[in-house]
């Protein structure tokens, strides 16, 4: 009776107003069932509470809504689902030694979670190691792989099988014990009495903690840890994860630090138990990780699924896998392939996905196959998970992506707001516009939207918009996510690159909120999103500077500065030329098309739209329909004369500007015959591969037989220009040679940013003639007639359009 009046004297004292510094030194010497007078007991808990509440910091942390459940009988490490780096608030108060008193540490607290109110009783406080989304999300359980197996009891912890609880009595038995043997403790009692004290209620957890018998226990035990047995160790950090100790204490890094240097003699399931014990507590432990890493090879023939689970989700949590141990990670996943459960399958690809694995393709297809094989067994985490690694290792899974076209619409209701938008993004990723997949999230999204963070709004926008999913398709997606982004606009100080994500999404599928736009461009905004991140956000900025300059012809509102725009166009056009104008295609459309059109005066590549990120050719053709030469405009409009690769029109002779190509009989009968045609040589170093050609829906590669032919024969034979039809004044042309990954998978509807760019150049004054990439890359590996013959149609029929 005596020990729970005592327990609510503390409790209330808890709360007492005006609690002064200045009794660090003062230590409880006693606790028993007396009273003590009452004044002597405040003075002693004031002095206790004051170390306790001493100077504070912060600690940043963000989880995601993939976050384990809050509750009495389950703690989690802060986990997090997600492919980027994120915080949010988390306050404890710092651990500090008091030297007056040998057996004194003062404990770390969760100061933000206790509330101070006079007179009020002691309300529960949270872990101080487990945090919780602002907005409320669906609550999945991160570790669920562990209930596959019981092998997994002896490498991690069951954070749902907290043990059963003792009562305060038992609580107060146990410090009168530590009391009576304090100084004649050794390392076995101190382990005992941590694990003993591990198992009270969750209620009474901090209470625990700031008696000053358990201070006197941490304080014994770092004084001797060489002492304490591995087994004894490993118990204490466990029963530290029950206490929910936070991952600053002072008294965990020399506890660290003796396990780092017993690693060597630690067995593998001990290695990996410590590691997750680690997780669980929240702490970053990339030392000890490292020694675990570096004796992995020693253990390779013991290592059977719950142990390369337990390591790939080690390692992913830790964000690191070592390169030395790809290979073997990958042999051992292929032995093991076929005994892997659903959630492991899940598990293992997201370990792979936050640690920037890339496995063989051989393996990648082994495993996607593996999870195709358990879809509808899998939870929706797991499924979210291997779509993570899917886009990751970018390598679209068609008979797993199908799926989906029946398990989203089915899951779309429960799998919440991040599981949702993995769902799009790697969707936009991976090209793969499915209606069915996009209409199921959209449905849901609208009410969701409460529960978003910025970078869900802002990644949802931007993969409907990739994908060209038009607003009218559903009405109230774009706006309630748009009219979010405007609540959230504190959080783009921290991360602006999600305001731009969401912004140039919404570009695609001309949707201009100019509030946000104004923000985005605001000099203030655009110094900070250049300065505070190690993202190059340069590019993203000049997509949607250029993006006002031709779409909102009204714009007064802040631009890029010219010094800013010209020095990205620069930069654009040095990653340009190397990787884009040396392809294949695009060569043989630049040679094709000068000779086709009478010389290279006539034909000028370059960025038309340099804020589009590519290049084009720049055709100008008269009101008759006859090529002039475009080299002047074609100077001054570009950034340096590397830009154009036409000549000056003065050595070439004024007559060839109107011979094009002549349609004799000869060159009909040539094509009609091509079919014999020798195929010109192709330097190897120029020709590329046949992965350029797919397969259509009716899985036929596409082939420039006799239809083409025809077609093309068709249209030479008839009269190419149509006068009336010609406008008074200059056709601009503006050629493209787009890759098929700029549609949409095993489809002709361009990706959001090249339908915006193909609408762009319309609006300034160009008409677009787009070599597709399934018609013209078969083309290169034909005769230069039928290429001719190919591009004369593309230039001469654009009259008519």
């Amino acid at each position: 009776m005596a020990a729970r009046v005592l327990c609510s004297l503390r409790a209330r004292l808890c709360y007492l107003p005006g609690l002064r510094k200045g009794y660090a030194h003062c230590a409880i010497d006693k606790l028993d069932n007396e009273m003590l007078d009452e004044k002597d007991r405040i003075a002693e808990d004031s002095q206790l509470l004051d170390a306790y509440f001493h100077e504070g910091y912060n600690l940043h942390y963000n989880p995601s809504s993939y976050h384990y459940p809050v509750g009495k009988s389950a703690l989690s490490s802060c986990q997090s689902v997600n492919d980027d780096k994120e915080q949010c608030l988390v306050t404890v108060a710092p651990s500090v030694w008091q030297p007056s008193n040998r057996y004194r540490v003062t404990s770390s607290r969760h100061i933000s979670n206790l509330a101070i109110n006079k007179g009020s009783e002691l309300k529960k406080t949270q872990p101080s190691h487990h945090t919780t989304p602002v907005s409320p999300d669906v609550k999945v359980d991160t570790r669920a792989f562990i209930k596959c197996r019981p092998e997994y009891s002896t490498i991690t912890l069951d954070l749902t099988q907290r043990p059963p609880p003792i009562n305060w009595e038992h609580v107060v038995q146990i410090l009168q014990r530590v009391s009576g043997i304090k100084d004649s403790m050794k390392p076995s009692d101190v382990s005992r009495f941590i694990v003993d004290l591990s198992h009270i209620h969750t209620d009474n957890v901090s209470l625990v903690k700031s008696e000053q018998r358990f201070v006197m226990l941490l304080r014994y035990m770092v004084e001797n840890l060489h002492l304490f047995s591995l087994t004894e160790l490993l118990d204490v950090l466990r029963s530290f994860v029950w206490l929910e100790m936070p991952r600053g204490h002072t008294v965990l890094q020399p506890f660290e630090d003796e396990l780092i240097r017993r690693a060597d003699e630690m067995r593998f399931d001990q290695l990996l138990l410590a590691a997750d014990l680690w997780r669980c507590i929240g702490r970053k432990v990339p030392q000890f990780l490292k020694h675990l890493y570096d004796l992995v090879h020693l253990y390779l023939g013991q290592v059977e699924v719950p142990e390369l689970v337990q390591l790939l989700y080690i390692m992913g949590e830790g964000r690191y896998c070592p390169k030395v141990l790809v290979q073997p990670i990958e042999q051992l996943l292929m032995r093991q392939l076929h005994h892997l459960q659903p959630e492991e399958v899940g598990t293992l690809c997201l370990g792979l996905f936050k640690s920037q694995t890339s496995l063989s393709e051989a393996a990648v297809i082994s495993l996607f196959d593996k999870a195709h094989s358990h879809v509808e067994d899998m939870s929706d985490f797991a499924i979210v998970n291997v779509l993570k690694y899917m886009r990751f290792s970018y390598f679209l899974h068609r008979p797993f992506m199908e799926a989906m076209t029946h398990e989203v619409p089915r899951r779309a209701g429960r799998m919440g707001v991040s599981g949702l938008m993995h769902v799009a993004l790697t969707c936009s990723a991976m090209r793969y516009r499915n209606d069915r997949i996009l209409a199921a999230v959209a449905e849901e999204i609208p009410s969701l939207v409460p529960q978003c963070r910025s970078k869900d709004s802002c990644k949802l926008l931007w993969a409907f918009g990739t994908l060209g999913f038009l607003p009218v398709q559903r009405p109230n997606l774009y706006p309630s996510l748009t009219e979010d982004l405007r609540k959230k606009k504190a959080e783009f100080q921290q991360y602006p690159e999600h305001l731009l994500t969401g912004l140039l999404g919404l570009a695609y599928v001309s949707q201009f909120p100019e509030d946000l736009i104004a923000l985005a461009l605001n000099p203030d905004f655009v110094n900070l999103a250049l300065t505070s991140t190690k993202l190059d956000l340069k590019k993203d900025l000049f997509t949607l500077d250029g993006v006002v300059a031709l779409e909102l012809p009204h714009w007064t509102g802040p631009r890029l500065s010219r010094e800013l725009r010209q020095e990205v166009t620069e930069m654009l056009w040095n990653v340009i030329q190397p990787e884009i104008c040396q392809k294949p295609e695009v060569k043989w459309a630049e040679t094709t098309l000068q000779e086709l059109l009478g010389g290279e005066e006539f034909v000028c590549k370059r960025m038309i739209l340099p804020h589009m990120r590519s290049i084009d050719f720049e055709v100008h053709l008269d009101p008759s329909g006859q090529p002039i030469p475009v080299s002047t405009e074609c100077q001054t409009a570009t950034i340096s004369p590397q830009n154009c690769s036409s000549k000056s029109a003065s050595n070439h002779s004024w007559e060839r500007i109107n011979s094009g190509v002549s349609v004799t009989d000869e060159l009909i009968a040539q094509l009609a015959n091509s079919r014999n045609a020798p195929i010109p040589t192709i330097p190897p170093s120029e020709v590329r591969t046949p992965s350029i050609v797919e397969p259509d829906e009716s899985g036929k590669l596409f082939k420039t037989g006799l239809n083409l032919r025809a077609i093309i024969t068709d249209m030479l034979t008839k009269p190419n220009i149509q006068k009336s039809s010609l406008q008074d004044s200059v056709v601009k042309l503006a050629i493209q040679v787009p890759s098929r990954n700029h549609y949409c998978y095993k489809s002709q509807q361009l990706l959001g940013l090249h339908a915006m760019k193909m609408r762009q150049l319309k609006m300034a004054g160009y008409r677009v003639v787009e070599l597709c990439h399934h018609e013209w890359g078969p083309l290169l590996r034909k005769s230069r007639t039928e290429k001719m013959a190919y591009l004369h149609c593309k230039v001469f029929n654009s009259l008519d359009s």
